[in-house]
């Protein structure tokens, strides 16, 4: 959401007189500095090609709810898409003019994940008009003037674009034409002081400074540029990454000089007493700015951006993660109290950096992140038909509603924040939360060193790819993380070696078919969590059957939240959901009629059970039904099959900004102990999963 935010002042007498040490990061010379030749570092594990992976079972029911869900259809009615300025409409949000860039960098995927030719027809409607109105002197979009000509939006325009090509050949030479004279373009503008990047004072685009903070976003499509399609044009792109990277560095905005302890803020509340940008704690921001020590590291080869990128996945991971796996900040980071919002743009974008940073890493833990978010905090934000969306998400909610009283509790989101709706709050969540699933099924199987494939992202599927001229198909049958059983299908010309990932969850019980005598045996996960399987060519069949256990995660004053696998647990809240129509995102009034459908609605949601409860989780029980036929969709209440019961009593609970206030520190039980239900977090749209602990006699937990 763009938003005014507070000065930007980054001195150097602070960093002189706390002593701070940070990584180099200054002019362009030091910014790349030990380059011995212009090669970007390849990932430990290698992304497929867009549409080398097609869904399975309930990730291919969830990808076809999204396409005839909000998703797939705001092409056709909503004003920011439909009427957008790209297409030669009217309507945008944002002087970023990011609106529909958002869209189609999600859009693209969804669509060739799929084969679905209804949404390609939609991408490629909106990438023809976009490339053939390409000005003259090689700018992509609207804008017309140097004032209004923001870079910023273009790089998910460029993503969009890279994707496309990836999965149709026959669009290729089109695109890479149209993003090498983009790209001459943006140099030129970059070298001209920056122009495009960084807003000077008679500039109409970017007042807060998005762009500067989010530059590295370019270098996805610019390195995919450079690697595949160079054109004789290698120094304009390699140079444009750079000075990217030098722009936002000029501007204060250096992501390695806030990834670092000691300045990384474990505990921020307004006002904010810090040397740096508030920017620097958009929690949007945050998700995007994990991954720009890759960027650089990609381009100087120097590891120590490699070690800061663990750093910062740490940091963030202790101070502003919350239970559902994404980052807590309303928009703003803070801290883990339950009332405090995610943003559901964070979950998106999320979800992609931890997919990606894990194949520069490959540490086991990243994937787990990967699939906590995707699995947790993502569905809980989204109405199981896919048609409606939350702004941002409370661990504990136990009503979802336009809230009565002003929500001071959140540092800059509104009274709409979590309603299921069109547009609530603001409008960048509608066109930003579809990349999510999409981009997590086009990354779920990625190429190893070795020459082999690797099964990284757990989720049913099917991936078809050439290994040097060895031919490659290899099905997951899996109703993971609802059930615990992997099993594959492989077919291959020739011998390779497969793997797949162990969560590191995952108990010593865990087991595993398909080694040389085919008996079962117990798994052997190397240090990176990677079960290994050398299969001859022909037919194979492997399987991997996961055993856990709930894990209880305690979190301050006594309270807790109970996992088990990679799903999070919440109280079962009964509720009614009456639907109204859809409103404004500033709460003006009501969304035009020109811009809905008789499928957008707002919901208000309103518990029919108690919510106010307290858990001994020394008394937890698995209830398992049958996984091998999953519910579609999957995500609605009561649908997963895997609930558990816990002890519970109801306690005295107030109320603060008319939502649940701190857990009580000392809780006042006001009812008899009992069984509580539990289930999966992401199938309850109303919630309550960060809750205080209290010592119960023995419950028959039935």
């Amino acid at each position: 959401m763009t938003i005014s935010v507070m000065a930007k002042a980054f001195t150097a007498a602070l960093l002189i007189t706390t002593g701070l040490c940070f990584p180099q990061a200054s002019p362009k010379e030091q910014v790349l500095k030990d380059r011995d030749t212009n090669s970007l570092v390849k990932p430990v594990y290698q992304s497929l090609p867009l549409g080398a992976i097609k869904p399975g079972g309930w990730l291919k029911d969830q990808l076809e709810l999204e396409a005839n869900g909000l998703a797939g259809n705001l092409f056709d009615f909503y004003r920011y898409v439909h009427d957008s300025k790209w297409i030669g409409g009217q309507s945008e949000y944002s002087p970023l003019d990011e609106s529909s860039p958002y869209w189609f960098n999600g859009l693209v995927p969804l669509a060739f994940g799929l084969d679905d030719l209804r949404l390609q027809g939609q991408v490629r409607t909106f990438m023809d008009y976009v490339l053939d109105h390409q000005q003259d002197d090689g700018w992509l979009g609207p804008e017309t003037t140097p004032q209004t000509r923001s870079l910023w939006a273009r790089c998910y325009f460029l993503l969009g674009l890279m994707q496309y090509a990836q999965a149709d050949a026959s669009q290729t030479d089109k695109i890479v034409d149209a993003m090498h004279r983009y790209v001459n373009l943006a140099h030129s503008m970059l070298k001209d002081n920056f122009t495009g990047l960084i807003a000077k004072a008679d500039d109409e685009f970017d007042p807060d400074g998005f762009g500067p903070i989010r530059a590295h976003e370019m270098h996805i499509p610019l390195g995919w540029l450079y690697e595949n399609y160079p054109r004789n044009n290698s120094q304009v792109i390699w140079e444009t990454m750079e000075l990217m990277i030098e722009g936002s560095t000029q501007n204060k905005n250096d992501w390695r000089t806030f990834w670092v302890k000691g300045v990384y803020p474990e505990v921020t509340y307004a006002p904010r007493n810090q040397s740096y940008s508030s920017l620097f704690n958009h929690a949007v921001n945050v998700a995007e700015g994990l991954r720009y020590p890759l960027a650089i590291y990609r381009m100087n080869h120097d590891d120590a951006l490699k070690t800061q990128t663990r750093t910062a996945v740490d940091l963030l991971g202790t101070y502003h993660k919350s239970l559902a796996g994404t980052i807590i900040g309303d928009e703003f980071v803070t801290d883990l109290n339950p009332s405090r919002g995610a943003e559901l743009c964070t979950a998106a974008e999320l979800t992609f950096s931890m997919a990606y940073i894990y194949q520069y890493l490959a540490d086991n833990d990243i994937a787990d992140w990967a699939e906590q978010v995707a699995f947790n905090a993502l569905p809980g934000q989204i109405s199981p038909d896919w048609w409606s969306h939350q702004y941002v998400q409370q661990e504990n909610q136990p009503w979802s509603r336009n809230l009565t009283q002003k929500p001071e509790m959140w540092s800059n989101v509104a009274s709409h924040g979590i309603v299921f709706g069109l547009e609530p709050n603001y409008p960048c969540c509608t066109v930003n939360h579809p990349q999510a699933y999409p981009k997590f099924l086009a990354n779920s199987f990625v190429l190893t060193e070795d020459g082999g494939v690797a099964h990284v992202l757990l989720s049913p599927g099917i991936v078809t790819t050439s290994l040097d001229g060895n031919q490659v198909t290899i099905e997951a049958d899996t109703s993971y993380p609802f059930g615990m059983g992997l099993n594959y299908s492989i077919k291959a010309d020739s011998d390779f070696s497969f793997y797949v990932r162990i969560p590191g969850w995952a108990t010593s019980s865990s087991t595993v078919v398909g080694l040389a005598d085919q008996s079962s045996q117990q798994i052997s996960p190397s240090d990176k969590g990677l079960q290994k399987f050398e299969l001859s060519k022909g037919e194979s069949h492997v399987a991997i059957n996961l055993a856990a256990e709930p894990r209880v995660v305690t979190r301050a004053n006594n309270t807790a939240a109970i996992y088990y696998g990679s799903l999070l647990y919440s109280l079962a809240v009964e509720f009614t959901d009456t639907v109204i129509p859809p409103a404004y995102y500033d709460g003006s009034g009501d969304v035009p009629l020109s811009s809905t459908t008789m499928h957008t609605h707002d919901h208000i949601m309103e518990p029919t059970s108690a919510w106010n409860v307290a858990i001994d989780p020394s008394q937890i029980k698995v209830v398992q039904a049958d996984t091998s036929n999953l519910a579609n969709p999957i995500w609605d209440f009561g649908a997963p099959p895997v609930e558990l019961r816990v002890a519970a009593v109801e306690i005295d609970w107030p109320l603060a900004f008319d939502s649940p206030a701190d857990p009580p520190l000392d809780p006042q039980i006001t009812g008899k102990p009992f069984s509580a239900r539990f289930v999966p977090f992401g199938s309850a749209k109303v919630h309550m999963a960060h809750l205080p602990v209290v010592n119960l006699s023995k419950v028959d937990l039935e």
